[in-house]
Order: structure tokens, then C-alpha cells, then sequence
């Protein structure tokens, strides 16, 4: 069995889990936009989770990245910021999305060779 190289891709493929049951959990399920914004971007964690997981690459962690900030920034391109629960779902769950792929992108060598430049 092949091991799990990052422990963070298991979050984000839980939080990604979260952010499609959060318009029920949170009653925000008759709010169309934010429902379909968490629900499509949930799933597409939720699969970029998974590749990470199942075969990492540094692409998938950009890929979570940006679904991340996509959350965080989504109640006012679409709209729901007026609307306490599904902002503040879409904001934390974006932020803690956005430090997890971000931490493994910076902490994996694999993946953080541009960052650090050449070896010595």
C-alpha cells in the first residue's frame, strides 16, 4: 500500500466534503448561488484532494490553492456577502484551504525547489 505523503491533502479532501453539506448543515440551501458555488467547489476539491493524494504532484496543491482563494472572494463576485452563513463558510473554509495547500507547497521539497533556489 502506498503511503500518504502529505497529511494536509486529507484535510482538504474533508473540508472539501464540508463545503458541498455546508448549505444544509449552515440553511443556506435555498440561496441558489452560494448552494451551487459550495456544492461545485466542494466536489472540485474533494477531486484535487484526491489526486494529491493518490498521485502528488505540485499542480494539485496550486489546483487547491486557487479553489481555495476562488471561496474566499466568491460572496462578493457572486454576490452573497450580504448573507451571514454562507460568507463566513465560504471565507474560513477558503482561508484554512488556501494555508494548508500553500504549507505543503512551501514545506515539500518536491515541490518547493523554485521557492528555495539551487542547493549549495
Amino acid at each position: 500500500m502506498k503511503q500518504l505523503k502529505h497529511w494536509q491533502d486529507v484535510v482538504n479532501a474533508l473540508l472539501g466534503v464540508w463545503v458541498v453539506l455546508s448549505p444544509w448543515a449552515l440553511g443556506f440551501q435555498d440561496t441558489r448561488t452560494a448552494m451551487v458555488n459550495a456544492v461545485v467547489v466542494g466536489v472540485a476539491l474533494v477531486a484535487a484532494a484526491l489526486g494529491a493524494m493518490l498521485v502528488p504532484r505540485a499542480w494539485e496543491e496550486w489546483t487547491e490553492c486557487a479553489l481555495g482563494a476562488w471561496l474566499m472572494i466568491s460572496p462578493w463576485v457572486l454576490g452573497f456577502d450580504a448573507l451571514r452563513n454562507p460568507m463566513l463558510a465560504a471565507v474560513f473554509s477558503g482561508l484554512v484551504i488556501v494555508v494548508l495547500a500553500l504549507w505543503t507547497l512551501w514545506t515539500d521539497k518536491d515541490y518547493s525547489g523554485w521557492l528555495h533556489g539551487p542547493a549549495h
